[in-house]
């Protein structure tokens, strides 16, 4: 028994230790505890040293029971040979990075991302001597034109956000590995259920844990996963950095993954739907989604993930650039609601212009193709035909 002892104290002392620890048989839960602890108690230094030896539990920062539970579950789902968990997709995106290049070095990036990834590159490595460039990574030409001596990362997303393109990732980490550089995949879009950048030739995959994976919009959290070698480097700066995912979140998104597999197939299952039915709407003017054949790589889709099933759970559809009927389809629609997220059970809507891409100057949106009328959908598990339904009776406030 841990610090058992026949000594009485007092009362202010006593109280800080009965109950302190569990000493009796509480081994293989059918749910994992919770270890709220900042740090873990060693009888003596040979303790200490044999907890360091075996890379066991002694601080929080550096090592937490739930954390390395959702570790090894990263690394299994991605098909990595490790991985870390930290407290958002964002820290995970610029924990990776800053990890992997340095001051001189050249980082080659699709021009369509997440907003603020590409604010990681302009506003921040920038002023560490970092230099970055924007290219349509569907343009293989462009990105070997644009490929220099001292690149040393190639930066694409699974499916782009929010313009849902679909890079060939095999040919892009060819080309980055004949360059001796690393080829980063951000795969929050599709998760290891759509898509395994991995396999595909990718050194490390990100991923935001707060959407798809965890799936019910209650836990921020994000992974890195991928080489030993590289995760080592990564997870050396996360110490440092203290980009580390908490306990509790760290427990809520594992349980979150049990049945991603199940609600992702749906989702992407509905959003395939949706987006047929929503590219007949008179009202809409473009559908953005892999299973569509108006879909510039909708070969290429199916060849990665497989079905046209399967080409994950967002879309992008385009509207008249009029704001009062977009306030008023969002207004009469019944299920789908507006969030500043993405990949819940339950289908919401992104205003791109007003969220993801605010800061974007409008010159280079439109260079994308983000225009005002864009909304974003993330489908979530609702019957298909009702979720149709309600959306077409929604966009008749543009006849």
């Amino acid at each position: 028994m841990f610090k058992e002892t026949d000594k009485q104290f007092s009362y202010e002392t006593s109280i800080l230790r009965e109950g302190a620890y569990i000493n009796a048989p509480a081994t293989n839960p059918e749910s994992a505890p919770i270890y709220m602890t900042t740090a873990f108690n060693v009888e003596d230094l040979d303790d200490l040293y044999e907890r360091y030896d075996e890379k066991g539990f002694c601080y929080n920062r550096n090592r937490n029971p739930n954390r390395s539970a959702l570790i090894d579950l990263m690394t299994y789902t991605e098909g990595g040979e490790a991985s870390i968990a930290c407290g958002s997709g964002m820290a995970a995106i610029a924990t990776t990075v800053i990890s992997l290049v340095a001051g001189g070095d050249h980082i080659l990036s699709d021009m369509t991302l997440y907003g603020e990834t590409i604010e990681i590159f302009t506003d921040i490595l920038e002023k560490y001597n970092v230099e970055s460039t924007f290219v349509d990574f569907t343009d293989i030409e462009a990105v070997k034109a644009a490929i220099r001596p001292n690149t040393k990362l190639f930066y694409t997303e699974t499916v782009s956000n929010p313009m849902i393109t679909v890079p060939d990732l095999k040919t892009i980490a060819d080309l980055a590995h004949e360059n001796d550089a690393y080829l980063v995949v951000d795969n929050t879009f599709m998760t290891s259920v759509g898509a395994k950048p991995i396999s595909f030739g990718a050194d490390v995959v990100v991923n935001s844990l707060t959407k798809f994976a965890n799936g019910h919009s209650d836990a921020v959290c994000g992974a890195a996963t991928g080489k030993q070698e590289l995760i080592d480097k990564i997870y050396h700066n996360q110490v440092l950095l203290g980009s580390q995912a908490d306990p509790f979140t760290s427990w809520l998104v594992q349980r979150g993954m049990r049945t991603m597999e199940l609600r992702v197939e749906k989702q992407m299952s509905n959003a395939t739907k949706l987006a047929k039915a929503l590219e007949k709407s008179p009202y809409v003017k473009k559908v953005y989604h892999p299973s569509l054949e108006s879909h510039p790589q909708h070969e290429l889709a199916l060849k990665e993930f497989g079905s046209e099933y399967k080409c994950g759970g967002m879309l992008s559809i385009v509207l008249d650039d009029d704001k009062d009927k977009i306030n008023a389809f969002m207004r009469k629609l019944n299920l789908a609601h507006y969030a500043m997220t993405l990949g819940g059970y339950r289908t919401t809507l992104s205003h791109p212009v007003s969220s993801s891409h605010y800061d974007m100057p409008e010159e280079e949106r439109l260079k994308i193709g983000i225009t005002f009328g864009m909304m974003r959908i993330s489908v979530g598990i609702e019957n298909p035909d009702e979720l149709i339904e309600d959306f077409l009776q929604a966009l008749e406030v543009f006849a």
